[in-house]
């Protein structure tokens, strides 16, 4: 399960009706970000804040979003043989304090049930005070102590290992700061929880799971990724290591998209989780946790998306194709009905997801405005003119910007009629065309935003000059060091890369930019959401 991400540079809290704007366009990225950012949920009607603060609705659009990605993530559980399973969510506080590092590290985001009953008093319905809980109950922030507890009924022999199990659950954490998908009170998530024999199974696992991450993230979500691990400041509460994949979004910053950890024999420690190993003695179980969430959501957003709004890779877009019909008179209109659905079901039978955008209150024009901003990869305009000439104007939602062109110029490169069993035939492949140059895009920009630093002073003139970004610098601080650099320049240390994330110009040892001491390798060092 991901661990909270300490950064200081996390954005303030948008007051409950901010991203409820009711003008027609979207902020541009260069005037405000976090107000694109908002807009873009709100065209797109992705999620909208709720009457809990901190807390989101996921619209229709955005739990479909949300579901591709379940269904990308659970197929690669279970073919690494996970299993799902679920567990309470209430989680008695005696349980969290079990692991003391855990459980310092989320008490100040818990929310704590003490009552189980409402009482009508004086005609007020209130709590009633004579219904005070035994024990209080925590709200699940993440489940590794009430997990724990059930294995200490599942494990007695090796025999009965690896456990091996997933679950798809909501979590809370008590958040004073929040942002839709990025941060809220409460949100989405699968958190993996592991148990093995030996340490080495447990290593494994943990790297497995990494990779799963990051295969996902780069080949579904088109989100380039580094692969590494957290410094000890920055690791899960109760692990031992923190793995992890960061991502850069537009504005230069990073985020994290998800981690896994290896938690040792922490938690079967404090659930007292012992087994009779091979050799016949009692041992303590090695495990591991690993988890994402609906914020990856807000990174597809702050990856793809333009000034017209949200951009969708193919393969996580819950509408592949909408085919919008353009008409004056009635007889053109049964005509072009006629062709969108024969279309329709064309592009249906190939696995296809499109939609026909059959609505007769809304001229054409608004149509393409809308699903632009929701981010259907592909749109298709059917006229009278298209059918005398027997070809479908398709609509690309993106186009590779090429240097110096006018947005005019790549608007008319978006656009092109091409005969129709030929437009029919093409559109898997332009849709994979689609996936790999968003993927191609968003690694450009990692590119052009990351920089090799040896001084501190190269360091502040990158990040309070430039813009900032990636930066691979020696580092080999301590971690009061680490708040020293985040105080003044509102940096944290993203990862530590693996090795094979290193590239060339950036690899050997060096000299710490901070403190003068030998580094053994770079870390990457970057504003945070």
């Amino acid at each position: 399960m991901a661990s909270p991400d300490k950064s200081s540079s996390q954005p303030k809290s948008p007051a409950p009706q901010s991203d409820q704007k009711t003008g027609a366009g979207i902020t541009p990225r260069s005037v405000s970000y976090s107000d694109w950012y908002l807009d873009i949920i709100h065209k797109a009607e992705l999620a909208e804040h709720s009457a809990v603060r901190g807390c989101m609705v996921i619209r229709p659009h955005g739990y479909a979003i949300w579901e591709k990605m379940q269904r990308e993530l659970d197929d690669r559980f279970k073919a690494t043989g996970h299993v799902n399973a679920y567990f309470p969510l209430f989680i008695p506080l005696s349980f969290l304090t079990r692991e003391e590092q855990h459980a310092a590290g989320f008490a100040k985001e818990c929310a704590v049930v003490t009552h189980h009953r409402l009482k009508t008093i004086d005609g007020v319905v209130q709590v009633d005070p004579d219904s005070k809980l035994e024990e209080p109950l925590v709200v699940r922030p993440t489940s590794e102590t009430i997990i724990w507890h059930q294995y200490k009924n599942w494990i007695q022999s090796y025999r009965d290992l690896p456990i091996l199990i997933n679950q798809w659950a909501n979590v809370v954490r008590w958040e004073l700061r929040t942002r839709l998908f990025l941060r809220t009170a409460e949100f989405l998530w699968q958190e993996g929880h592991t148990a093995h024999a030996t340490e080495a199974e447990a290593l494994t696992e943990t790297q497995r799971m990494l990779d799963v991450y990051a295969d996902f993230a780069e080949n579904v979500m088109a989100v380039p990724v580094i692969k590494g691990r957290k410094t000890p400041g920055e690791r899960f509460a109760g692990a031992l290591d923190t793995m992890c994949i960061e991502a850069m979004m537009q504005d230069g910053k990073a985020l994290q998209a998800g981690t896994s950890h290896y938690l040792g024999q922490n938690f079967s420690k404090g659930a007292d989780v012992k087994f009779l190993n091979r050799e016949g003695k009692l041992e303590y179980v090695y495990a591991t946790s690993w988890g994402v969430s609906t914020r990856l959501v807000g990174a597809l957003i702050m990856t793809h998306s333009d000034d017209t709004g949200l951009i969708l890779p193919p393969k996580l877009a819950p509408i592949h194709v909408v085919i919008v019909p353009i008409y004056r008179k009635d007889e053109e209109k049964e005509r072009v009905y006629a062709e969108a659905d024969k279309v329709k079901a064309e592009l249906s039978a190939q696995g296809l997801t499109v939609k026909f955008d059959d609505r007769d209150n809304l001229q054409p024009g608004a149509k393409f405005y809308e699903w632009e901003s929701k981010g259907v990869p592909i749109r298709i305009e059917i006229g009278p003119k298209d059918l005398e000439k027997g070809v479908l104007c398709l609509v690309r939602r993106f186009v590779l910007e090429q240097p110096g062109e006018t947005p005019e110029a790549e608007r008319k490169r978006r656009k092109s009629f091409v005969p129709r069993a030929e437009a029919i035939a093409g559109i898997p492949t332009i849709l994979a065309e689609m996936q790999k140059e968003l993927y191609l895009r968003a690694l450009a920009f990692r590119a052009a935003r990351s920089r090799i630093i040896d001084s501190l002073e190269d360091f502040e003139r990158f990040f309070k000059q430039e813009g900032g970004g990636f930066a691979w610098v020696h580092f080999a601080g301590s971690s009061d060091d680490e708040d020293q650099l985040s105080k003044r320049f509102e940096t944290t240390v993203r990862c530590i890369p693996l090795p094979d994330q290193i590239p060339p110009e950036a690899q050997g040892s060096g000299t710490c930019i901070l403190t003068g001491q030998p580094s053994p390798q770079r870390v990457i060092m970057a504003k945070a959401y």
